[in-house]
């Protein structure tokens, strides 16, 4: 579709929701298809989604936006919606990412602290009433996202590609890995639950103080995947003590064993950091975004420390071999 025709599509839709007076720019896009619009009158503002179909689907954003509110949680508020053109108007929730606010001298304990508790409303949530026809980041579905690593850093590093059973011998590390994760109950996964996508709002009490964006890829899975996501970001170190302090309020506040959630906390930072290694190379080979590369160096020192872990052994044997410490520096410059 044309811009100019989704650019009337979306006028029309801002006319029909009681919005057609206010003045609009551009307020951001992400690495997917959507674009994100303000809306300013001086009677207040307003963002409008702009997901054009059929590359994007703004339901799931709607289902599940609607579920956190309903947790008690800081989720935009949905005023209108036109999914059949893929249009949300959704509440403001204002600028301060929890990175701009960490950039400007922000308490990072007290901004953690909160986003930890928020995990803390949905583990103790899924227990009571799971969100149904979510899919399951589980299994192969986790594998499969950590291909990343040998089909695109590993031929990288190593200047020629993955041979085939070399990539077979990777899953059945990640298959034995993924046989050690002692069973547990699976809780809803915001899956990109990090500093970018992070709102501060003071004003409002408790849990309620961190704004949650981008959770329209939500699946069931580990209850440490999204606390991996918070407390080991790819882009910003978070000061030990506050990792520390996040992991240990975590397990107090959801009664889980301190054991078997650190072997799942080991093998989740493992898939994550594998998967994020891939794709930082990816984003510069296939997308010529290098951007990221400054990144590298300390994704490795997290994925380094995850496979210190029992249950990564096979894991840590792949990478052992097939990615030596010499191979490990793309980036580190």
């Amino acid at each position: 579709m044309a811009a100019s025709e989704r650019d009337r599509l979306r006028a029309d839709f801002v006319r029909h929701a009681g919005w057609g007076d206010a003045d609009e720019r551009l307020l951001a896009g992400d690495a997917s298809f959507r674009k994100y619009f303000r809306l300013r009158r001086p009677s207040g503002s307003a963002v409008v989604m702009d997901a054009p179909p059929p590359q994007e689907d703004v339901r799931p954003f709607v289902r599940i936006g609607r579920h956190l509110i309903g947790l008690g949680l800081s989720a935009p508020v949905i005023h209108a919606e036109d999914e059949a053109n893929g249009f949300l108007l959704l509440e403001d929730l204002g600028d301060d990412t929890f990175a701009r606010v960490l950039e400007a001298g922000g308490d990072e304990g007290e901004l953690y602290t909160r986003a930890t508790d928020v995990l803390v409303v949905l583990h103790h949530a899924g227990q009571r009433a799971p969100l149904p026809g979510l899919g399951a980041y589980a299994g192969e579905a986790l594998i499969d996202a950590a291909m990343l690593l040998p089909d695109w850093y590993l031929p990288a590093a190593s200047g020629r590609p993955t041979p085939d059973e070399e990539t077979a011998a990777y899953r059945a590390a990640w298959r034995a890995c993924l046989a050690n994760l002692p069973a547990a109950s699976d809780t809803l996964l915001l899956r990109d639950y990090h500093k970018d996508n992070l709102m501060w709002l003071p004003a409002r009490p408790g849990v309620m103080a961190c704004g949650l964006l981008d959770f329209q890829d939500a699946q069931q899975g580990h209850p440490s995947y999204d606390l991996v996501s918070l407390i080991e970001d790819a882009r910003r170190d978070v000061s030990p003590a506050v990792h520390a302090a996040c992991l240990a309020r975590y397990l107090d506040e959801t009664g889980l064993d301190k054991k078997d959630f650190g072997t799942g906390f080991a093998v989740m930072a493992a898939q994550r950091h594998a998967r994020i290694i891939g794709l930082f190379i990816r984003l510069l080979k296939r997308d010529g975004k290098p951007d990221y590369l400054p990144h590298l160096p300390r994704v490795w020192r997290m994925f380094e420390r995850s496979l210190q872990h029992d249950a990564l052994a096979p894991l840590r044997a792949w990478v052992d071999r097939l990615l030596p410490p010499a191979r490990r520096r793309i980036g580190a410059a």
